[in-house]
């Protein structure tokens, strides 16, 4: 059985051109919670979309479980996805938007209910998705990203919009996720939050600059992650000039 829950092969995409992300190559095993880290422009939101299917690598590759998305025999049960791009139909309730996405995964009649209570929205289900605010948005495409009671999670800033009280909500929530043994990918500008949780730190800025330990980047704790990060992107810059 492979081990590892994502794989980017040599993952290149360009548009037009010009390379968003080139030669990506880093991989992460079961039950890891990793942080992708970089500056705006830096690729991530691209090389999300490509490892969940929803573009096309101009050349290497992105798997997840040994398998190209496209070839999932079950994804909804093996990834979930939350990030920019997979809106809401804003006329119809929360508690309706979970129920069609679990009928289509095949899930019981009381999923919907179990994630809304999850995600702290069980008095927030009747109402229409329209009148939701932006954290509430959050905490929905959350839901709707664990319909499947999937074995990987893929989050692009789910962060955004959280006031202080909903940031430490997340981040009790993906820890606890990554304690059930659920792998879980996720970008986030929140670098001292994600310092409490993740096990690995990926930072592109189109390139690798690095992949490994959270421990062994910020040396167990005597720097920070966001004093390392800053390092990185300003050594890359420089090596840019």
């Amino acid at each position: 059985m492979n081990t590892d829950a994502v794989a980017f092969n040599n993952f290149t995409r360009a548009f037009g051109g010009r390379k968003a992300v080139a030669d990506l190559t880093f991989s992460f095993e079961r039950g890891r919670i990793v942080g992708l880290l970089g500056p705006n422009g830096a690729g991530k939101s691209t090389a999300m979309r490509g490892l969940v299917g929803l573009l096309r690598p101009t050349s290497g590759s992105a798997e997840v479980f040994g398998k190209r998305f496209a070839e999932l025999k079950d994804p909804a049960r093996t990834v979930g996805v939350h990030m920019d791009g997979l809106g809401f139909e804003t006329g119809i309730t929360g508690r309706r938007h979970l129920e069609i996405l679990s009928i289509a995964a095949g899930m019981p009649k009381s999923r919907p209910d179990e994630l809304l209570d999850l995600v702290g929205l069980e008095d927030e289900g009747h109402k229409r998705v329209k009148q939701y605010s932006t954290g509430m948005r959050q905490r929905l495409g959350l839901a709707a990203a664990l319909v499947g009671d999937p074995q990987l999670l893929v989050l692009d800033e789910p962060a955004n919009g959280l006031d202080p009280e909903g940031i430490r909500w997340l981040r009790r929530f993906l820890r606890n996720e990554g304690d059930s043994g659920r792998s879980i990918l996720v970008s986030s500008h929140q670098l001292g939050e994600l310092e409490q949780i993740v096990d690995d730190i990926a930072v592109l800025k189109k390139t690798l600059l690095y992949f490994g330990s959270l421990d062994g980047l910020t040396g167990s704790g005597e720097h920070t992650l966001e004093d390392r990060y800053l390092d990185l992107v300003a050594g890359a810059n420089g090596a840019g000039r």
